[in-house]
């Protein structure tokens, strides 16, 4: 349990610490261009800390939810609340060159990409990263014995509270109970004998959950005779339903010493970093286009159905699963999980929608081919976009936004997504 509660700390600061990042690739291409920023600060609400650094507050708020940058003349509306003395007024962002407002603000999304980049190059090159995501049913298919790997927590239906060193909701796995290790092979259930992965799983269905059984394990040529009561777990069904079945708290054991996990070294690394990217990047507009095909699925995960292991998961549910990450000691998959999501927000934060960075950008252009397009036809300039009469759509994407927030956290409340069940 403490190491599961670590590793949600450990991975909701490096949320934190990423977008604080991000806010700082603002903040720090904004200066290198002259303008003004007058504040930087991590976290929303009440300020708990701050200093004064020549024309810049720097502080710490008491909602640890984010942060913020404030650049004068962002919008127009912006400009009007801040004071700007007529020294300052080519120092406002507007004013500055269409290539610079771009840069700045891009700059955090960068930011994502330069982190997710760098983390998944040193998986890559030095620690080792999985390179078929369906390794597991392969080595489960080559395995001439069911040799598995044990879990000490599993998520077992209609349970509410924690079990010993467990998360709640979980309880310790039966075969970690009864004393099976991560390489044993099981050569019987129940009197039933196991050959295979496959034989192993169908023996295992036969049984009642609550009820003991005898299971025959293998290790290191000795054999013996184990006592396991199966917890009752749900699993999918071949129409897309679920069912409650018996399971051991075992999985598909794939020994490190062959497992395709080999660093590949700096050098190789970045070519294979960049590959690793580009399929990153295609899957996560992939899963963009798919986002609202995933919300009744959601809704209905919250009112007791399954929830699939591809749903959409808020912070609360990221950080659940870098906690589980750490439980088992899956290093690895909670920097990989931390790659993902830093590029997977770094392309949301481009969409060109307020109030995100992307929809800033695309104002900026459209401002830019709309004086290019009057000056051509001998009119005169437009000026600026009206913030205030797209206020309204902002509006809306925050209230969308907010609402797809609420019910993913919900979600990964009531029931969330676990690694190993």
């Amino acid at each position: 349990m403490l190491a599961y509660t670590i590793g949600i700390i450990l991975f909701a600061l490096a949320i934190l610490i990423s977008v604080s990042l991000h806010e700082a690739g603002h903040m720090l291409t904004a200066k290198a261009f002259g303008m003004k920023v007058t504040r930087y600060f991590v976290g929303f609400g009440p300020t708990l800390w701050s200093f004064r650094k020549g024309e810049t507050e720097y502080g710490v708020k008491g909602i640890p939810l984010g942060g913020f940058v404030k650049i004068v003349g962002m919008t127009p509306l912006e400009e009007e609340e801040e004071e700007v003395t007529e020294k300052d007024k080519k120092r406002v962002f507007w004013r500055k060159p269409l290539w610079q407002r771009t840069v700045v603000l891009a700059a955090g999304s960068v930011t994502h990409f330069i982190l997710g980049f760098v983390a998944l190059w040193i998986l890559v090159s030095f620690v080792g990263v999985v390179a078929n995501p369906a390794y597991a049913e392969q080595v489960a298919e080559s395995q001439e014995t069911a040799t598995v790997a044990v879990a000490e927590c599993v998520a077992a239906t209609g349970t509410d509270a924690a079990a010993g060193d467990c998360a709640e909701g979980q309880i310790e796995g039966p075969a970690w109970t009864a004393g099976i290790e991560s390489g044993d092979a099981v050569t019987a259930v129940a009197g039933t004998a196991v050959t295979d992965w496959d034989s192993l799983l169908a023996a295992v269905s036969d049984l009642t959950p609550g009820e003991p059984v005898e299971v025959a394990v293998e290790r290191d040529g000795t054999e013996r005779t184990v006592e396991v009561t199966p917890y009752a777990a749900e699993a999918e069904t071949e129409d897309g339903g679920t069912e409650t079945v018996a399971r051991l708290g075992v999985f598909v054991y794939t020994d490190p010493a062959v497992s395709p996990t080999t660093a590949v070294g700096a050098i190789d690394g970045v070519g294979e970093t960049v590959a690793y990217t580009g399929d990153m990047f295609k899957e996560t507009f992939i899963a963009l286009g798919q986002l609202p095909s995933k919300i009744p699925p959601l809704w209905d995960a919250i009112f007791g159905g399954e929830r699939s292991d591809d749903s959409p998961v808020s912070v609360v549910g990221a950080s659940r699963l870098g906690g589980e990450m750490v439980q088992y000691d899956q290093w690895a998959m909670f920097f990989m999980l931390l790659v993902v999501l830093n590029y997977f927000i770094g392309i949301f934060n481009l969409l060109p929608l307020l109030p995100m960075d992307g929809g800033h950008i695309a104002i900026a252009w459209y401002e830019k081919a709309r004086s290019w397009v009057a000056a051509k036809r001998g009119r005169p300039d437009p000026g600026r976009v009206d913030y205030l009469k797209l206020m309204p759509l902002t509006y809306a994407v925050i209230v969308l936004l907010g609402g797809f927030m609420l019910l993913t956290i919900t979600a990964d409340i009531v029931n969330p997504i676990t690694i190993f069940n």
